[in-house]
């Protein structure tokens, strides 16, 4: 969606708050021996409270209420009864609903212990959101977003998963543009505008270029041996920085 009234923004900012605190309270409540369902439930919970939906719920049926992929899995994680041990690399999505305005951010970290390359993917994947969102601005081509993504995985010797994307929020889960590549595509010629609301996420790996969906429908894994991390924020488009939306 484009912001048309000062109206969407509040609206805008209310959810982008309400899943940027419900990702970093799951974030600090998870341990190891815990399930991926019972890490679900505190997400649950928490939106419930803020009286906010579920979007992939709403907009997919999504058979749980966040998305929590572990080590393997690079992203629409389904909650189960997966149990997380000590050295994964979880990655938490969190998109939700509420009065008809979507917002969805992500996170990834490691349980610990970590190592060099664990926290490497952890930090290079930050970098490459920072990167992004410095060239996001009004007037630029959108496939600068990942022009700078792929500089990034580049430099720090990752890979960019190419069949996951950002994508336009707002008044949907996914709007135009559905899809913003996390990597240079040069034929790519649309350009972003002042109040146009996106969201920037990308996605590094140490093995995998491309993930395949598993047997449960849902779940997007790559090589049995490939990590990767995700992180992703809702954002305003301006002549300058964007205005970021998922702060808590």
């Amino acid at each position: 969606m484009t912001i048309e009234t000062d109206e969407d923004l509040k609206k805008l900012r209310d959810i982008g708050r309400i899943v940027a605190v419900t990702l970093q309270e799951m974030m600090s409540q998870t341990e190891p021996g815990m399930t991926t369902s019972e890490l679900d439930q505190i997400g649950k919970q928490l939106l419930e409270y803020y009286g906010a939906k579920s979007a992939p719920k709403v907009t997919y049926g999504f058979p749980g209420y966040t998305c929590i992929s572990i080590n393997e899995e690079a992203a629409h994680g389904i909650p189960g009864t997966r149990v997380i041990q000590p050295g994964d690399v979880v990655n938490i999505d969190v998109s939700a609903e509420k009065d008809g305005y979507y917002s969805d951010t992500g996170g990834s970290f490691i349980v610990p212990p970590s190592d060099y390359l664990k926290d490497k993917l952890i930090s290079s994947t930050k970098l490459a959101l920072r990167e992004a969102c410095r060239s996001a601005k009004a007037g630029n081509p959108i496939n600068v977003i990942g022009k700078s993504i792929q500089k990034v995985a580049k430099q720090k010797g990752f890979r960019v998963i190419k069949n996951l994307c950002s994508h336009g929020v707002g008044r949907g889960l996914h709007e135009e543009p559905k899809e913003i590549p996390g990597y240079y595509e040069p034929r790519d010629t649309r350009r972003l505008h002042s109040g146009l609301v996106i969201t920037i996420e990308p996605f590094l790996s140490t093995k995998s270029r491309f993930v395949s969906e598993s047997a449960d429908g849902w779940t997007l894994v790559g090589h049995k041996e490939n990590l990767s991390a995700q992180f992703e924020h809702t954002m305003v488009i301006t002549k300058g920085a964007p205005l970021l939306l998922t702060v808590a």
